[in-house]
């Protein structure tokens, strides 16, 4: 798959596993067959930094918003929070609002914040038109009561990460909306029950990410000395993955899914590298 332009959605490259060697990181993403990679943003420092690294480089974009875990510090800090966020999204290389949601499994930032944080993030997506990306474990139904809401208004929704069950995923299938699907797919344990689900959803609706540093793909190896940290160079191994349980080459699982990604997303088909 070198040749196949793989599209990235989800990687925390602000994570402070990449402080020391991002260089090398994406050196081995491009290596790899990644034709772009979507930076995820968590507060609004995040995403300043996050337009800072992707200005520039064509294979590069991010996202901007609040992390639900995030919701009660960026409520605490005050000020207009949502004003920042509106102004650091007329920036070239934000391409979606986001990591937004809520996740009553950590709990963080109380529901209550979380809720107040999604429902702002929501309504700043459908101002501006562009898609959302959301975080969404546990919330019981919470995140799609959300999103309906404003389901009329809005430019396009990826569920990322998905690993809800199989009333989550059609619920979410009916609205229209994407689905991302992480290394979580590759444990065959924990990861049964999203394997089942994966020939539900429609190929015009899948995509692929790592959430890098996170979720290491069961069977990959880290390219580093620390074998618990995913990178985006292991994006082929999960797209491969996907491919068999849907029975059909990788190749075109790749395919499919990067012109997903760009035309959601937008993103230029620009040459990779800086």
């Amino acid at each position: 798959m070198s040749d196949m332009g793989l599209v990235d959605i989800g990687a925390n490259l602000l994570n402070g596993q990449f402080r020391d060697d991002l260089d090398a990181v994406l050196a081995r993403a491009r290596s790899a067959g990644l034709g772009h990679i979507m930076v995820t943003a968590t507060n609004v420092p995040d995403s300043a930094d996050a337009i800072e690294l992707c200005r520039g480089p064509a294979d590069l974009s991010c996202t901007v918003g609040v992390h639900p875990h995030d919701a009660a510090k960026t409520l605490a800090e005050g000020g207009d929070w949502v004003g920042g966020l509106r102004a650091l999204a007329a920036q070239e290389p934000v391409c979606a609002i986001g990591e937004a949601g809520l996740d009553f499994y950590r709990n963080f930032s109380p529901p209550e914040d979380q809720h107040a944080v999604f429902d702002a993030q929501i309504l700043l997506a459908a101002e501006l038109g562009l898609p959302l990306f959301v975080h969404d474990r546990d919330s019981g139904g919470a995140v799609y009561d959300a999103l309906m809401s404003q389901a009329g208004q809005l430019n396009g929704v990826v569920i990322h990460c998905f690993t809800g069950d199989e009333a989550d995923l059609r619920r979410y299938l009916a609205a229209g909306f994407h689905i991302g699907i992480t290394g979580w797919v590759c444990d065959r344990r924990r990861g049964e029950r999203l394997r089942g689900l994966i020939p539900q959803i429609p190929l015009d609706r899948l995509l692929i990410e790592t959430d890098a540093p996170f979720l290491l793909p069961h069977g990959a190896d880290s390219p580093t000395a620390d074998k618990r940290r995913n990178e985006p160079c292991l994006l082929p191994f999960i797209a491969r993955a996907i491919a068999d349980l849907l029975d059909m080459p990788a190749s075109e699982l790749a395919r499919q899914t990067a012109a997903n990604a760009r035309r959601l997303f937008g993103l230029s088909e620009g040459p990779t590298g800086p």
